[in-house]
């Protein structure tokens, strides 16, 4: 037992804190955390991920969107920001929050030092509940790499791409090629 208990909060005290306030949080299991900012490079690493998405995507009925956009994974207990997120079709919002979507198609998260365990773990497993989602994408923050979670029925399965390799996302038909990405991230030099 703990000697202080973590204070639960409703998910409509959530939702008004978050109207009411300049920084973002997450909402998990009836907690409310502060989602700090990024890197430079993770910033500049979802930027370019969801610029080579959007590039693809720009002529259909797919939407990419920034880590503005807030997701609410089912009944799991989460709702966060995705750093990239793609809706095809019209976005569906929740009933009690007309700011956030629950049928994401693909979502993205980049890693960082704090986050990784959480993305890969915990995080990742939430996200494959949601029933459209078909994609999970974890792009690492210490190597190229990129990780490609497919639903194939009722299991996900991972692939890898590194260095030289494009990452393929087959239910969207697209592709992140990893060199760029990590190119684009990259300090500039002086």
């Amino acid at each position: 037992m703990n000697a202080f208990p973590l204070h639960r909060y409703t998910f409509e005290d959530y939702l008004r804190l978050e109207a009411e306030s300049s920084t973002r949080h997450e909402f998990l299991d009836g907690e409310i955390v502060a989602v700090a900012g990024g890197t430079p490079a993770h910033a500049a690493l979802a930027m370019a991920v969801g610029t080579q998405l959007n590039n693809q995507l720009a002529r259909g009925n797919c939407r990419v969107y920034s880590s503005d956009l807030r997701v609410h994974v089912s009944e799991s207990g989460l709702t966060t920001y995705p750093d990239v997120t793609v809706v095809c079709g019209p976005t569906e919002r929740l009933r009690t929050s007309d700011t956030t979507v629950v049928n994401p198609k693909l979502v993205v998260e980049i890693t960082s030092d704090s986050s990784e365990h959480y993305d890969r773990g915990p995080k990742l497993e939430r996200y494959q509940t949601i029933p459209s989602l078909v994609s999970i994408v974890v792009v690492s923050h210490r190597e190229p790499l990129v990780e490609v979670w497919i639903r194939q029925g009722a299991a996900w399965a991972k692939t890898e791409s590194r260095r030289g390799e494009r990452a393929m996302i087959a239910p969207l038909a697209v592709e992140l090629d990893v060199d760029a990405l990590y190119a684009a991230a990259a300090e500039p030099e002086a």
